[in-house]
């Protein structure tokens, strides 16, 4: 038997007399990866305080799985022989490279520590599983998300001297993976895959103050006389010579449950015009007597029992514009929503808004829908074609030829009254169609009826807006014209 393929001494019995053919295949896996570990490195890493599951990760040829993973140190040790005592790693210690989390050692969010036995990778998992269900989310399938402090890699790079890593190490993120995603599953009655439910694991570093200041791998050599770091081969340490940093603390763990974002999709009316869209405060004081956005998210949001939400809509109207006909598209997002609402509870809530006392707000179509819906809205918008109704005054008596004065294109600059929010740009937009309405008893106002396309402002198209609208009603009337009263009739989007 050549030297690479020689067993540690002190291994089991078959291992030591080179007989693993009549072993199980997990014995088998175990003792291949013990004839890959290098005694020297191994006793090393034992004596610095490396846990035996990150030494298996990083140095051993196999693959890092469950089988591996419940080696212990003491069988490290008896793989190694009496090289090293079993006081100069005590499995109790926390491993100054995963700083304990593939130990199960951690101290949850109330700083209590928790220590779970090391082959209990269920304990673990049951301990997550019961933090899941209190934030009451409903799931099928989930993601595992892990995030560990920058302490760990420093320390593995600093505490492993590369030549001795291997080329595709197993990072202490997928290690742990390995360690509690099956027995997770289990006790969360879930799939994992790509979910839109996710599990995040975080654990941060203890206090600086706690964790005392670094030490080198020199400094740690000196006070460790007994135990024996270079390679008797060739000489080598696998070692760094750099700076750790030294552990006296387990990290902390949180768990964190989110959901991505679920949308609804609906079409709202707007009947008063004391209702802003969205939530409109200017210094403190609210603008308006409710908004769009708050009736419908208000009542959608306790639904889902979700964080948040946020208010998309196919355009925007003023203040004091009503939105009728067939009303403006809108979308709700929920963010981390522990529930998905059905359609029944859906065509509740659209009752409860349009049944309410004061009516300032309908909806219609209230449904839910997938992310792609932002596309939809998003190519909609493109063609999307408004149609309005407005009261509009001119200081002279409307004259039959009137209504036969229509121009089809007008250019706009952007409005007085909206370029603190806008660029100050030249836009052309086209005007599809627009009648005239006479109002009987009054020659000096109309009902202008007409089509235009999206980011047409009627306002300006009216007045004018000191010249910066052409053609304007008052410069194709030939008089000063003012709108009273605007309502949007109908917003098509692409082909509906």
């Amino acid at each position: 038997m050549s030297d690479e393929s020689k067993p540690a001494s002190g291994d089991s019995a078959g291992l030591l007399n080179g007989h693993v053919t009549h072993c199980d295949p997990k014995t088998r896996r175990v003792n291949e990866a013990a004839r890959s570990l290098h005694p020297s490195a191994v006793k090393d890493l034992l004596s610095l305080g490396v846990c035996e599951r990150c030494i298996l990760r990083l140095i051993t040829v196999a693959t890092f799985d469950s089988d591996l993973a419940t080696v212990s140190s003491s069988t490290l040790r008896g793989w190694l022989g009496s090289g090293v005592e079993e006081a100069a790693s005590p499995e109790t210690s926390i491993c100054i490279v995963c700083l304990g989390i593939l130990q199960f050692v951690f101290s949850d969010d109330k700083q209590t520590l928790v220590k779970m036995k090391s082959d209990c990778g269920s304990g673990h998992a049951a301990w997550i599983t019961d933090l899941v269900k209190q934030q009451g989310h409903e799931f099928d399938s989930f993601g595992l998300e892990v995030s560990l402090p920058s302490t760990i890699s420093e320390n593995e790079r600093a505490v492993f001297d590369e030549a001795w890593l291997q080329s595709e190490k197993v990072s202490v993120k997928d290690a742990l993976k390995v360690l509690v995603l099956d027995p997770l599953r289990a006790s969360l009655g879930a799939k994992s895959d790509s979910s839109s439910f996710h599990i995040r694991l975080t654990y941060s570093k203890a206090s600086d103050d706690a964790q005392g200041v670094s030490e080198t791998t020199h400094e740690r050599k000196k006070r460790k006389t007994d135990v024996v770091y270079a390679d008797e081969e060739n000489g080598s340490s696998c070692i760094s010579e750099n700076p750790f940093e030294k552990v006296y603390e387990p990290c902390i763990l949180s768990v964190h449950c989110n959901q991505m974002p679920i949308f609804f999709s609906g079409r709202y009316f707007k009947y008063s015009r004391n209702v802003s869209q969205s939530r409109w405060i200017i210094d403190d004081e609210r603008m308006g007597e409710a908004s769009v956005e708050e009736i419908i998210g208000g009542s959608i949001l306790p639904a889902c029992l979700g964080d948040s939400y946020k208010f998309h809509a196919a355009g925007r109207e003023d203040i004091d514009v009503r939105m009728l006909g067939s009303g403006r598209p809108f979308l709700i997002e929920v963010q981390n929503s522990r529930k998905c609402p059905s359609q029944q509870s859906l065509t509740e809530i659209e009752e409860k808004i349009n049944n309410s006392e004061k009516k300032l707000v309908g909806v219609k179509d209230l449904k839910f829908i997938g992310s792609e819906c932002w596309a939809m809205m998003r190519e909609g918008e493109a063609e999307k074609q408004k149609q309005y109704a407005a009261l509009v005054w001119i200081s002279r008596p409307l004259e039959e030829e009137d209504c036969n004065s229509i121009s089809s294109m007008i250019e706009l600059k952007t409005p007085i009254r909206v370029l603190h929010r806008r660029s100050p740009l030249e836009r052309e937009r086209t005007i599809h169609w627009m009648k005239l309405e006479k109002i009987k008893g009054n020659t000096h106002y109309f009902l202008l009826h007409l089509c235009t396309q999206a980011g047409t402002y009627i306002k300006e198209f009216v007045h004018g807006d000191l010249g910066r609208t052409t053609p304007s009603m008052g410069s194709i009337l030939g008089c000063r014209a003012e709108i009273i009263q605007l309502d949007v009739t109908d917003v098509k989007m692409g082909d509906s």
